[in-house]
């Protein structure tokens, strides 16, 4: 997994999101297992301090479970993964729209652009 971070944001809120997105996408399936902090925090390059804020966060929004001393593993709550695939998605399409608005499309604009897309990628599959 690439960890890449930059100063938008704290390094331990960046952990936070690229785990949400490996969650969300099924790169940690619902009720894997999580490498431990300092394997996690080493292939990240960061402070396992760090890494532990971001999965106690993570374990907050209560899509991470701790169990004593066999890990944490992904939540196998398939409301709250379908709740977190949503809310990432309203997220990314809020920035896309108002990306394309920047532009001065105009709503009709960005559907019409989204539709034809779509149907070409429909297109192009065998």
């Amino acid at each position: 997994m690439a960890w890449n971070f930059n100063d938008s944001a704290p390094i331990y809120l960046q952990i936070v999101n690229t785990l949400k997105r490996n969650i969300a996408s099924g790169a940690y399936p619902p009720g894997s297992r999580l490498p431990s902090v300092r394997d996690l925090a080493l292939e990240a390059g960061v402070n396992p301090n760090t890494m532990q804020r971001a999965l106690s966060e993570l374990e907050r929004s209560g899509l991470v479970n701790s169990q004593r001393t066999a890990g944490r593993f992904i939540t196998e709550d398939a409301s709250a993964l379908l709740d977190l695939r949503k809310s990432m998605s309203e997220e990314i399409v809020s920035e896309f729209i108002a990306r394309l608005r920047g532009i001065g499309m105009s709503d009709e604009q960005i559907l019409d652009t989204v539709r034809d897309k779509i149907g070409n990628e429909h297109k192009e599959e065998p």
